[in-house]
């Protein structure tokens, strides 16, 4: 965040800059405000550039088993742009690197989730995939296991057959960390 903010002050003394020499070569013929303005200007394009590149940032640093499989695009009236290219504020990701079928029933997958959030930490946890019936459910550590290796005490969402996030993790397709499915 330091980083971001000290890139945003760079950016206004450049645009103050650039726009005080065009002020000076121009023989003072622009306006007294140019300089200002084109600090503003500078720094709220810099903002913008920000918003819009931390996710590929964030999945250019994950590792190559690690693949994204839905972004959340966000449009806001106080964003006007983003009506235009909508800003994504959440990525979820599978982390194969620590997938497991179930060694008795192979249709049960375990593996890794990954929650990034813009402006928050980032969250991990595992989750059972049920391939067979289309279904995920989320463990914790009070989740009880039965005889079969299924959690007894966990709620299960049901996905659709096609949804990114359960072929991933069922089909434990491995890809760049700048990869992406979109859900």
């Amino acid at each position: 965040m330091f980083l971001e903010f000290f890139a945003v002050i760079v950016a206004g003394v450049a645009g103050f800059g650039t726009a005080l020499i065009a002020h000076r070569l121009t023989l003072r013929r622009l306006p007294d405000w140019t300089a200002p303005f084109g600090a503003a200007i500078a720094m709220v394009l810099m903002v913008i550039y920000l918003e819009y590149s931390w996710a590929g940032r964030f999945e250019a640093g994950l590792p190559e088993d690690v693949t994204v499989v839905s972004r959340n695009e966000h449009r806001v009236w106080y964003r006007p742009w983003t009506f235009v290219v909508p800003l994504t504020t959440r990525i979820i990701a599978v982390d194969n690197r620590i997938r497991q079928p179930h060694s008795v029933n192979p249709d049960m997958v375990l593996t890794g989730v990954i929650l990034k959030e813009r402006w928050a930490l980032t969250f991990g946890f595992k989750s059972i995939f049920d391939c067979a019936a289309g279904r995920r459910a989320d463990l914790s550590e009070g989740t009880v296991l039965d005889e079969e290796g299924i959690p007894q005490n966990v709620d299960w969402f049901t996905m659709d057959p096609d949804d990114p996030f359960l072929t991933t993790a069922c089909g434990g397709e491995m890809h760049n960390g700048g990869s992406s499915a979109q859900g």
